[in-house]
């Protein structure tokens, strides 16, 4: 595989990428670059982290790329997730390990990190304090939104430490390309700065779309000033707002009852997130999409591209209901496996009733 052909895999994954041009340079020098996804253990696994995330990581690996994922339990601690209890917080952490190999992903293949490793090591601290000494009090402020949190939610100091730490996280795993989500993207433009200024190696930034929670398009909350992007951050499906979230645990029963309650007007494609699943999920799994219909509405029809399935729900050949009742289809046969893994008695199962008994505090 050329560099060219690999730069096209990763470029189907990502919404973003600053800059093309230098991810094109960095494949075609390096082989096996180094790619990180960080990942704070918070809450039981919904479809963006059990289901996308990997879809990510696989053509990543693709691609040929060394992917790091970095499993951010002393974030979890600064954001006060769990009441700061890390030995709850690891626990997550390895709950979180059994997701990804539920959903298919190669754990010989990437490498599992974690943040208190990294902390008992001098020089992973000398840069925090160093991005720190290069970084304002104002842009820090601005930067915990990539905690999940606008800027007038700063109630504590340690708090500040979260987006430095997150930056120092780049150079101390030697990153290449830097994965997240385009909530994340304020820490990496932060990088890339830093890296300017001090003359260190300057990450890539690839930034995965977001996926929207099923109640559609919300108000900007305050987390970017470009309010598209605001608008994106707070529309996202978030495990902190469960009613909004699909989860890799949930039954058949219970993903078609949150399907069907979910917002998806007619005709309407932007802010409906039964397309988005589609687009971002379900045609990235298969080849194909049907939507099964009574003779007397169509019959049947399949599609055998995103773009095909959008036109015909824009111009109304495709009802509400028909289309929903095909998402949910198609996510209870992603989910299955991975729901399966966590019902069968062993340490899978142990893990996943210990997460879900504990409580989560923001």
């Amino acid at each position: 595989m050329d560099f060219l052909e690999r730069f096209a895999l990763i470029k189907e994954i990502s919404e973003e990428i600053i800059t093309e041009q230098e991810l094109v340079e960095l494949l075609k020098t390096k082989e096996r670059p180094v790619a990180y996804d960080g990942f704070e253990p918070s809450g039981l696994a919904h479809l963006p982290f059990g289901v996308m995330r990997p879809i990510l990581i696989e053509k990543l690996l693709e691609a040929n790329v060394h992917m790091k994922l970095w499993i951010a339990d002393w974030f979890a601690w600064v954001n006060g997730k769990y009441g700061g209890n890390l030995e709850v917080i690891r626990r997550v952490g390895e709950y979180f390990v059994e997701v990804w190999k539920a959903a298919g992903v190669d754990i010989n293949k990437v490498e599992i990190r974690w943040t208190s490793e990294a902390v008992s090591d001098v020089e992973y601290w000398k840069k925090v304090i160093t991005v720190a000494e290069n970084t304002t009090i104002q842009r820090a402020q601005r930067a915990i939104t990539i905690m999940g949190r606008t800027s007038k939610e700063l109630l504590r100091t340690s708090q500040l430490f979260y987006p430095m730490m997150q930056v120092a996280d780049i150079f101390w795993l030697d990153v290449d390309i830097c994965q997240l989500g385009m909530d994340q993207r304020r820490a990496n433009i932060l990088a890339r700065e830093i890296a300017e200024k001090l003359k260190w190696k300057k990450p890539v930034a690839v930034h995965h779309h977001m996926l929207m929670g099923l109640q559609g398009i919300r108000q900007p909350e305050g987390f970017d000033e470009n309010p598209v992007l605001d608008a994106e951050i707070s529309s996202k499906m978030s495990k902190s707002k469960p009613e909004t979230s699909i989860f890799v645990h949930d039954t058949e029963q219970e993903i078609y009852e949150k399907i069907r309650g979910a917002f998806c007007p007619p005709k309407q494609v932007e802010g409906n997130p039964m397309l988005d699943y589609s687009k971002h999920i379900i045609f990235r799994k298969f080849n194909s999409f049907e939507i099964t219909r009574k003779d007397i509405y169509g019959g049947n029809i399949v599609f055998w591209s995103y773009d095909e399935l959008e036109k015909a729900y824009k111009e109304g050949k495709i009802h509400p209901a028909d289309l929903k009742s095909a998402v949910a289809y198609y996510l209870n046969k992603i989910i299955s496996p991975i729901r399966e893994h966590f019902e069968k008695e062993g340490r899978a199962r142990k893990l996943y009733e210990e997460v879900r008994s504990y409580e989560i505090t923001r």
